[in-house]
C-alpha cells in the first residue's frame, strides 16, 4: 500500500491510497481525519471515491503543524567524511527542524537558490508517528510509527556552513521531496538492514543500508519525547549515508537540469529535477496572484 496526499481543483487535502500502477487514487480520508486515527485508516479498506491519478494534484500528506525533525550524521561513514571525520560521536543524535514549508513530492522541480553552487543530495528514510508520545521508551516509540517514505533532504550547503545552526540550509523551497508513505507493516525493521541508494543522472553516489545507523529510529524518538510531546502527523528524517556530494574532491552539487533519484527498499524511488534560482521567483509571483484574486 502507498498513501498519499492529493488535492483536487484547489480544494483541501486529502489522503489516499495509490494503484500499483500510479494510474489512480482511492481516497481514504481528510487530512485531518486521517490523522485523528492512522492506524485505523490504515488497517481498513479502501472503500473511497477513486479518481484518474491525471486529475489531482500530489501533495504531501503533512499536516500544517506537523514537526519535522531530522537527524544529522547518523550514519558512521557520513560522519567520517567531509567536515565531521576528526569529531568525537556524539553520545545522543544532532537533530535539526525543517518547516512543512519545505516538503514536497517526486517529480516536483527544486529550485537552487540565490548564492548556492548548487544543491546537495541527501537519500533516506522518514518516519512517520502515528500515535502521542510522552516520555515514551523506544519500544512504544516504535511501536507509534505508521509508515517510512523515501525522501531527500537536498541541501543549500553554503546557507547551512554560515553559521552553527543549520535550519537556513535545510529549507530552501521545496528542498525536502518525500515519496509515498508505505505502512510500517510492510516495510518491518530498519535495523534489519533496507539498502538506500541515491543517484544523480543515472550515476550511484551514495550506497547504504540502514542497519549502518548510529542512532536508531525507536531510540531518537523516544529521546525527543523526553523534551517535547510527539503526536500524529509528526515526521522524523533518520539521516543519510556517505557519498554527498560536499565532500568529494572535486567538490560535486546539482545543477539546473540535473535529475536526483533515491531508491530504497520497499519504499520506491523517488525522481525529482533540479532547476534555476528563477523557478522561486515565478512561484512566489503566482502565489501572490492567487492571494490577491
Amino acid at each position: 500500500m502507498r498513501i498519499v496526499g492529493i488535492r483536487r481543483n484547489g480544494g483541501p487535502v486529502e489522503v489516499a491510497t495509490l494503484s500499483e500502477d500510479g494510474g489512480q487514487v482511492t481516497v481514504l480520508a481528510g487530512l485531518e481525519e486521517f490523522w485523528l486515527d492512522a492506524p485505523a485508516h490504515l488497517g481498513a479498506p479502501a472503500l473511497g471515491e477513486v479518481v484518474a491519478a491525471s486529475e489531482v494534484e500530489f501533495v504531501p500528506p503533512v499536516l500544517p503543524g506537523a514537526r519535522v525533525i531530522c537527524i544529522g550524521l547518523n550514519y558512521l561513514k557520513h560522519v567520517a567524511e567531509g567536515s565531521y571525520q576528526d569529531q568525537e560521536l556524539p553520545e545522543h543524535p544532532t537533530l535539526f527542524a525543517r518547516w512543512t514549508q519545505s516538503l514536497t513530492v517526486g517529480g516536483a522541480e527544486v529550485p537552487v537558490p540565490a548564492g548556492e553552487d548548487g544543491l546537495d543530495w541527501e537519500g533516506e528514510i522518514v518516519a512517520w508517528v502515528g500515535d502521542t508520545l510522552v516520555d515514551a521508551t523506544p519500544g512504544e516509540a516504535l511501536a507509534a510509527v505508521v509508515g517510512y517514505s523515501t525522501f531527500n533532504d537536498l541541501t543549500s550547503r553554503r546557507a547551512q556552513k554560515l553559521t552553527s545552526q543549520w535550519i537556513l540550509g535545510k529549507n530552501g523551497d521545496h528542498s525536502g521531496p518525500l515519496g509515498p508513505m508505505v505502512p510500517a507493516e510492510e516495510v518491518g525493521d530498519l535495523r534489519e538492514g533496507l539498502r538506500v541508494v541515491t543517484r544523480v543522472n543515472g550515476e550511484v553516489v551514495q550506497d547504504g543500508s540502514t542497519d549502518e545507523m548510529v542512532y536508531t529510529v525507536g531510540d531518537t524518538l523516544a529521546h525527543i519525547s523526553r523534551t517535547f510531546t510527539l503526536r500524529p502527523g509528526d515526521l522524523l528524517a533518520t539521516g543519510t549515508p556517505s557519498g554527498v556530494g560536499y565532500a568529494r574532491d572535486p567538490q560535486w552539487l546539482l545543477g539546473p537540469g540535473d535529475v536526483v533519484e533515491v531508491e530504497v527498499d520497499r519504499l520506491g524511488t523517488l525522481r525529482n529535477t533540479v532547476v534555476g534560482n528563477e523557478a522561486r521567483h515565478l512561484a512566489a509571483e503566482t502565489a501572490t496572484g492567487k492571494a490577491l484574486r
